[in-house]
């Protein structure tokens, strides 16, 4: 596929490290020389400097027979009016942008072929906003990903010492808990992956990724570690937009406050949000933390755009007593650096805004993409459309898919229900399968299997 990306930062440069190694035809366009030298050293693409939304430019990064343009620079202005002409010059078939402004984003009469052609509108703030949000509901959770509209979640946990299953075999899962459905999708242990069996013993410290019906969620991970209550009180550190739309989709059923240093901002959170607290200082202020009781925090949030007044503020936060710290990274190299020690769970931005991204861009019909471990690894929901003879799945029992190495099936979500996957659970059309690949170099081979043959149509 011929991709244009326009953008070389974090979001820009992360997605075109996914792509480029996928065999696709991967240009990037920046105005920033340095950042493209960078890239070009790094990834087999090639790049272009100038202004994404100048015709001139696009054309230069070969938009007259592009099949797809990601626009994902800081500007929304730019990203907007470079969809816009690569709709009325070069015909491009499929147009992505990223718009962060709220008052753009509430207007979807703006986003249509006769208005503003964006094919896909990616809001960061929104989907990080997302993400918090279900680790929230999920204490003790590192990774919460909802499937088919949240019927079936996949959960990542920290298998601790004393929780049921540890030093157990897999298989004594189901006799655990014999009314629950679940799966074991991958176990990495010290930062290796290990592909579940049934004789597979679970190891305290080990990162467990299950699936399981939503409804099912809190019981199975029960097996795995002593449950977290719920969290009651939260402090968010940062009253940007990621901190104001947390605040105000959680305000009604948690006491928060939320500590902002811009006075002016301050005001407008006052004016916006209903029940929140709204205090103006500085995170790492020790005596304020100290005054707002932090100690009695459940949850610590750093959320601000600076890596290390977020990490600062939560380590501070964590030594004066807050049970739980989770901490915005934008730097993918702090991520592994920190997390697990005095900062519970750390959250990349561009690495949750990439599955999105990625859901696009993918062959074959992939309803969403889900980066896990960091990048490691992925958990993809796609949808098995065709008959027997034309479908490479469909008809078969998942013993006799030619599943690529490293590639495991979750379960299959058929209409209101969840089925976890077992050897002889066959695919129909329509089902959505969610497939866990902890090599990403075999996401091709899965795109394949999930296309449909010419007979069908």
């Amino acid at each position: 596929m011929k991709i244009i990306i326009l953008g070389a930062g974090q979001v820009g440069g992360s997605l075109a490290e996914h792509l480029a190694s996928e065999a696709n035809d991967i240009t990037v366009v920046d105005t920033d020389g340095d950042r493209l030298r960078d890239l070009g050293d790094r990834l087999d693409i090639r790049t272009v400097q100038g202004r994404g939304s100048l015709p001139t430019v696009l054309r230069q990064a070969g938009a007259d027979d592009a099949d797809m343009l990601v626009a994902v620079t800081s500007s929304d202005e730019t990203n907007m009016v470079a969809c816009q002409v690569a709709h009325t010059l070069f015909h491009t078939p499929t147009k992505i942008a990223r718009v962060r402004e709220a008052a753009y984003l509430t207007r979807t009469d703006l986003f249509h072929n006769e208005a503003i052609p964006v094919d896909v509108l990616i809001s960061p703030e929104q989907v990080v906003t997302n993400y918090i949000k279900r680790l929230i509901q999920h204490p003790g959770a590192l990774q919460v990903i909802d499937f088919a509209e949240g019927k079936a979640q996949l959960v990542a946990v920290k298998a601790y010492y004393g929780g049921p299953l540890v030093g157990q075999q897999l298989r004594q899962l189901r006799e655990h808990m014999p009314n629950v459905e679940t799966r074991v999708a991958a176990i990495f242990r010290r930062d290796r992956p290990i592909l579940p069996q049934g004789d597979t013993v679970i190891e305290a410290d080990d990162e467990v990724f299950f699936i399981a019906a939503k409804a099912n969620i809190r019981a199975v991970m029960s097996e795995m570690r002593r449950l977290d209550e719920s969290y009651k009180r939260i402090v968010i550190a940062g009253g940007g937009q990621i901190g104001e739309r947390l605040a105000e989709a959680i305000e009604s059923r948690y006491q928060v406050k939320i500590i902002e240093m811009n006075p002016t901002r301050c005001r407008h959170l006052s004016d916006t949000l209903d029940s929140t607290v709204v205090l103006q200082g500085s995170a790492s202020d020790r005596d304020l933390l100290l005054e707002e009781n932090i100690a009695d925090a459940d949850l610590f949030l750093a959320l601000t755009n600076d890596d290390e007044a977020n990490i600062m503020s939560s380590l501070l936060a964590k030594r004066l007593g807050a049970k739980k710290v989770m901490t915005i990274i934008n730097n993918p190299a702090y991520v592994d650096l920190i997390q697990g020690g005095d900062i519970d769970i750390a959250i990349s931005p561009q690495l949750a805004t990439i599955g999105t991204l990625l859901a696009h861009v993918r062959r074959g019909d992939i309803v969403s993409v889900h980066s896990l471990r960091r990048g490691a690894a992925e958990a993809i929901e796609a949808i098995a459309h065709g008959d027997a003879k034309s479908s490479k799945v469909i008809g078969k029992s998942i013993e006799n898919i030619g599943l690529p190495p490293g590639t495991t099936i979750g379960a299959i979500i058929r209409d209101e229900e969840v089925i976890i996957a077992h050897d002889d659970t066959v695919i129909a059309a329509g089902d959505h399968v969610i497939l866990f690949l902890v090599d990403k170099k075999h996401i091709r081979d899965v795109e394949k299997l999930f296309h449909v043959g010419l007979s069908f149509f």
